[in-house]
């Protein structure tokens, strides 16, 4: 019999854990250890929530597998958002979804459900863990009120087994339940924490997302930098809105996910997509640095778009390419806006010239323009050969641009 006072010390671990902001998967391991320690006979562990995430539906978190199995997986979606379509493994993992334990008890209301052998028939999942000597086990649902579901996350999902024979007793069972109800309240919250971090960044943006969840979220608080300034935009978008609307967002996705790759990849940070165009800057290291991986950022960029050229033309699809515009100078970056609703963006003279840029695009006939100051800036200028000197719209003198040098590395 456990006793009330190891019960109460575990449940004032997780209390403090979740405090102290320990990730799920930590969360669950010292779970079941502790378990084991005060003798409440828990074999493997299966620990899910759902999340708001672009790509995933949520986490699953395992304790006691085989140890060549990661002690977490992002699953992907089992519902088809309204209007798309499930790939084929995203299917796969519909259908495992539809066969557990889990989905059953939603169906029935049921919190707890005991699984035994006999439930192989039942469940697929149950001949794996019969085959892995496990004798019982049991599944809980811990759902949220209508209050705190977010999305898809309505619940925690967790099953238990055990290799005592006949499974769990009763006493035994009854604190696990007892038990697993804080476990829950602390994978919600790390996850709620985990959660509010991906959101940020997906909307606002890596570095924007850090600078507002370090508390900079006041109106007016903006710090002046020196950046490399990105702004780039797509070649003929409007044409194909008109002809293939169908493909507006499509287009939008496949292109955004090649430039936006290149630009995270070399140290960049996209502040805004508007509409078909970018906004990013590169803050790393000296003003340098940060114009060479502006510049290398373009170079792969340009790369990927003709790959993408070439799988989309295969496939029938409309192309475009990328027009950039790339600057360097001093900007306000922080909170714009009103009291309802602030932007965590770059301002200045430095941005809109380096929109212009962009827009001169298109009349000087070259897929990237570079600013004087920009090519002026140590170890630019062997990489780049001038266009010629243009006015710009709302600039207050002409200015030499640049683009890349044939060849250039």
């Amino acid at each position: 019999m456990i006793a009330d006072a190891d019960i109460n010390a575990l449940n004032t671990w997780i209390t403090q854990a979740g405090l102290n902001g320990l990730a799920e998967d930590a969360l669950v391991t010292g779970f079941c250890e502790r378990c084991r320690d005060m003798g409440l006979p828990v074999s493997r562990a299966l620990v899910l929530i759902d999340t708001l995430h672009p790509v995933y539906e949520g986490r699953l978190f395992r304790w006691g597998h085989d140890p060549s199995q990661p002690s977490f997986v992002e699953y992907g979606r089992t519902v088809a958002p309204e209007g798309l379509v499930l790939g084929a493994e995203e299917e796969r993992a519909a259908a495992s979804w539809r066969a557990s334990p889990f989905f059953h008890m939603l169906q029935t209301g049921e919190t707890v459900m005991r699984l035994t052998e006999a439930h192989t028939a039942w469940f697929p999942v149950m001949q794996d863990y019969i085959a892995a000597g496990m004798k019982g086990g049991a599944s809980i649902v811990n759902r949220f009120a209508a209050e705190g579901v977010i999305g898809e996350m309505d619940a925690v999902y967790s099953t238990w087994m055990t290799t005592h024979r006949g499974g769990f007793s009763e006493p035994d069972l009854a604190v696990l339940e007892r038990l697993v109800l804080t476990l829950a309240l602390a994978v919600k919250t790390a996850a709620l924490t985990r959660m509010t971090g991906t959101l940020m960044e997906t909307y606002l943006g890596r570095d924007a997302a850090r600078r507002v969840l370090s508390g900079r979220i006041m109106r007016g608080v903006a710090d002046q930098i020196d950046a490399a300034i990105w702004f780039s935009d797509l070649r003929g978008f409007t044409r194909v809105t008109d002809s293939a609307p169908e493909q507006v967002i499509p287009l939008l996705n496949d292109y955004a996910d090649v430039i936006v790759s290149a630009i995270h990849a070399n140290g960049g940070d996209v502040l805004k997509l508007i509409g078909d165009g970018i906004l990013a800057i590169f803050t790393t290291g000296d003003r340098g640095r940060c114009c060479s991986c502006a510049l290398d950022a373009a170079m792969a960029a340009r790369t990927d778009v003709m790959a993408l050229n070439a799988r989309r033309y295969d496939g029938g699809l409309p192309v475009t390419d990328m027009y950039l515009g790339l600057h360097v100078g001093d900007v306000f970056y922080g909170n714009i806006g009103s009291m309802e609703r602030l932007d965590f963006t770059v301002v200045g003279p430095a941005v809109n010239e380096a929109s212009r840029i962009a827009t001169m695009c298109r009349s000087v006939e070259q897929p990237m323009l570079v600013s004087e100051a920009f090519a002026k800036v140590d170890g630019m200028r062997d990489r780049l050969v001038s266009v010629g000197r243009y006015a710009l719209r709302g600039v207050e003198r002409p200015q030499e641009l640049f683009t890349l040098e044939r060849g250039s590395a």
